[in-house]
């Protein structure tokens, strides 16, 4: 029995989980998608209701029926020869999609499931669901209309904030990569006829004393509270991780339950919720990822691994 990683080549988040499994003793083979399908060989038949066969890269091979868990975390696209044409390479990629990872996704157990993190990842069905489940959101408003989004600031008490809609904000342009994080702004600021040209998202700016990353692995919930030290990190704290210090921190009951039910209408088993928390002690809910980074938090790191390393190992609770 063994656990499949599909994972790009350098991601120290999978790296910890994969130490934790060595440490274990247990079997991982870890890939990228982009070795399918000039690195790896792929064959499954229809064996009853489950596909059955292999996976083999590198000189090592994977039984599908082998496969406790699958942990997916962010491969990069598939890569074919230089040689080939854009509009067989766009062929070659829909079917390797349909039909590579269209298998793969029949297998169970996975952590998450592909189709699951591209569902959760919409903001807007986020922010919908928090609320339902009884947790205080900004108010916030989506819209490609400068006019708009200036006369929704303009009923704001204290500041607006915009951010992108992205969990990465990366935009990739001639070599260079450029980071969107998010940013204050002002109402004339959003006045701009540059907004009508994509959909953009503006929220209230949530005073707070500090930023809490809880992170779910199945019902384990982990969480720690982030300090800013400085105005950039106050902001958005991925802007300046040189400023930030940790401490673990339990949140309460009623967050807990929410951010449990939260996976669960998702069909999560995993989960990195972002809160800010208010001078008066109120959690306000800003975003889940749901392929977020933990590797980075000391002191719970390492539990969030072993925590992860037992549900690929076990499967979900239910099945233990």
């Amino acid at each position: 029995m063994a656990v499949l990683f599909l994972t790009r080549e350098f991601d120290p988040t999978s790296d910890h989980v994969i130490e934790e499994l060595n440490r274990r003793g247990a079997p991982v083979l870890r890939a990228d998608v982009a070795d399918f399908p000039m690195n790896l060989g792929f064959t499954a038949t229809l064996d009853g209701s489950a596909w059955a066969g292999a996976l083999r890269v590198r000189g090592r091979t994977l039984d599908l029926s082998d496969v406790t868990g699958i942990y997916y975390r962010r491969p990069t696209g598939f890569r074919f020869p230089e040689g080939m044409s854009g509009p067989h390479r766009e062929w070659a990629e829909v079917e390797a999609r349909l039909g590579f990872l269209g298998t793969l996704a029949a297998v169970p157990r996975w952590l998450n499931h592909p189709a699951r993190i591209a569902a959760a990842e919409y903001k807007p069905v986020q922010l919908a669901l928090a609320r339902e489940l009884g947790m205080r959101v900004p108010r916030t408003v989506v819209t490609n209309d400068g006019a708009d989004a200036r006369a929704f600031a303009e009923t704001i008490d204290g500041e607006a904030i915009y951010k992108p809609f992205s969990p990465r904000g990366v935009i990739a342009e001639d070599g260079r990569q450029d980071l969107v994080f998010a940013t204050r702004v002002t109402p004339e600021e959003l006045d701009d006829p540059g907004l009508g040209l994509t959909a953009h998202m503006v929220q209230e700016y949530i005073a707070h004393d500090f930023a809490v990353r809880s992170t779910v692995v199945d019902r384990q919930v982990f969480a720690a509270a982030i300090h800013a030290g400085s105005a950039a990190a106050e902001t958005d704290w991925c802007s300046d991780y040189d400023a930030l210090t940790y401490e673990p921190i339990t949140p309460p009951d009623s967050v807990r339950e929410a951010v449990l039910a939260f996976t669960a209408r998702l069909g999560l088993r995993f989960g990195a919720f972002d809160f800010l928390v208010t001078p008066g002690g109120e959690w306000v809910f800003l975003e889940i990822n749901p392929n977020g980074q933990w590797a980075w938090i000391p002191d719970i790191a390492p539990k969030i691994a072993a925590a992860l390393a037992t549900a690929l190992q076990e499967g979900p609770p239910g099945d233990r």
